[in-house]
């Protein structure tokens, strides 16, 4: 006295959602010799003026995010003291 199952998908319940497709690798834009060359010149005049290494950390990041923008060093740095 075995009943039959409906295992179709009208059987009332919702039909799964389809799996998220995968997320894409975010690819980095390099920055280029010269902007490298100009940010570590950069870097060098905080380091004189006294900067803290975790403070010089911190703008070389957010430098480096501008500039990969395409922002020049002049540009970045006033961005990043004006805000």
């Amino acid at each position: 006295m075995s009943e039959a199952y409906d295992t179709s998908a009208d059987a009332g319940e919702p039909a799964p959602a389809p799996a998220p497709a995968p997320k894409k690798k975010r690819e980095g834009v390099k920055m280029t010799e010269k902007q490298k060359a100009d940010l570590n010149k950069h870097m060098a005049k905080h380091k004189k003026a006294g900067m803290s290494v975790s403070e010089m950390r911190s703008h070389r990041m957010s430098m480096m995010g501008r500039m990969r923008k395409g922002m020049s060093v002049n540009k970045a740095h006033k961005d990043i003291v004006g805000s």
